[in-house]
């Protein structure tokens, strides 16, 4: 029988890592067409809600409706093997999609827990490169998308066979804001293992479900994001 242990988390430093799952920034370089790099998102949104004064500043809120305009995607896809268990090593796929306009941007990872970076596909944007932890990104345009690959050290042994993965923090920032953002994330585990918790629990803007080796999370928010499941060992 499956147990849910609600708000009983064992308290793991996650808030000294930096980046499991990947966050994404954004910058318009110094160019004689400035406003050409600023993203029209910007202006658009911030018209909108008449609140320049009150972006974001990290604080998560989940958005229980989808902005007036397509926000960045991030699908991310995790894969925990028998061999995770020993080591805490995954595999995550991911790609992103709507992004933002602009000159340069950049997918920052985790440095100390981050391996084998590579970069699958690109399209609509000039470059897109590893650099370090980092995938920099040039001449952003219109509809682009990026896909990557990476080992990330995520899976965490408590003891007791009971194991937690831990991703985050997810997030859209520009400057010194923070914008909405929908995450797509997948997490196939092996059969000797079973979810037993997770948080954030489900609510408006974010929804889990589950199956025996599968977990599918989708989210709508702004700040940011850090997601924790909690799995127990059955051998």
């Amino acid at each position: 029988m499956r147990r849910f242990w609600r708000n009983r988390f064992f308290v793991v430093p996650l808030c000294l890592f930096v980046v499991p799952g990947g966050w994404m920034s954004a910058n318009s370089a110094p160019t004689q067409q400035a406003d050409q790099d600023w993203p029209a998102w910007v202006d658009a949104e911030e018209s909108d809600r008449q609140r320049i004064a009150e972006v974001n500043e990290g604080e998560l809120v989940f958005l229980h409706a989808p902005p007036p305009r397509p926000v960045h995607h991030h699908r991310s896809r995790i894969v925990i093997t028998r061999q995770s268990l020993v080591d805490g090593w995954v595999l995550m796929e991911q790609c992103h999609e709507r992004l933002d306009r602009v000159t340069e941007a950049q997918i920052v990872f985790n440095p100390g827990r981050t391996r084998a970076l590579e970069v699958l596909s690109f399209h609509n944007m000039d470059e897109a490169f590893v650099e370090s932890n980092t995938i920099q990104l040039r001449g952003i345009r219109e509809a682009p998308t990026i896909c990557a690959r990476l080992e990330t050290r995520a899976l965490h042994s408590l003891g007791m066979q009971i194991f937690e993965l831990q991703n985050g923090p997810f997030m859209r920032r520009f400057l010194d804001g923070y914008y909405p953002m929908k995450l797509s994330l997948q997490i196939e585990y092996p059969s000797n293992l079973e979810l037993v918790d997770y948080a954030p629990e489900n609510q408006p803007g974010y929804t889990v479900s589950s199956t025996p080796g599968l977990v599918g999370v989708e989210a709508l928010f702004e700040g940011k994001l850090r997601t924790r499941f909690r799995f127990s060992g059955n051998w």
